[in-house]
């Protein structure tokens, strides 16, 4: 399947029906984590779930069986990357595909890193500088 670079976030969620209409709920970490921003207005394209290859069942999946996308990266896998932000205790963050957040300690704003990814969880990834870039490599 080809995913446009347009693409702000990816989950699962199921279509339920509530008063008149029928809704699908954004869970709240896309908008803590992704790029995107309470009010505004998105474009929502529609997959059946049973032919993504790239999702995955939870072992324990929530009341409506929500499918949650793999992480983008997997560990020790190396990746050029442009710090976008400095969490609340100093560390770099940076966003790859979907939007799926990578912290990488000791970096700084506007920086350019390749990192090696160290640890992998579900929404969040963590990596350390193998090399640092100047601006115009």
């Amino acid at each position: 399947m080809d995913i446009p670079t347009q693409l702000r976030c990816l989950f699962a969620a199921t279509v339920e029906e509530q008063n008149d209409s029928y809704v699908i709920e954004v869970p709240a970490q896309e908008l803590r984590l992704g790029d995107l921003q309470q009010g505004e207005t998105y474009r929502v394209a529609l997959l059946s779930a049973s032919t993504d290859n790239d999702i995955e069942q939870t072992d324990t999946p929530p009341q409506h069986e929500q499918r949650l996308p793999k992480p983008p990266v997997e560990v020790d896998e190396q990746r050029t990357v442009e710090i976008e932000d400095i969490g609340d205790q100093g560390d770099g963050i940076t966003r790859v595909e979907r939007g799926f957040v990578v912290i990488v300690p000791d970096t700084n704003l506007g920086e350019r890193v390749i990192i090696e990814i160290t640890d992998v969880g579900q929404n969040v990834a963590f990596g350390e500088v193998v090399e640092r870039l100047s601006y115009y490599e």
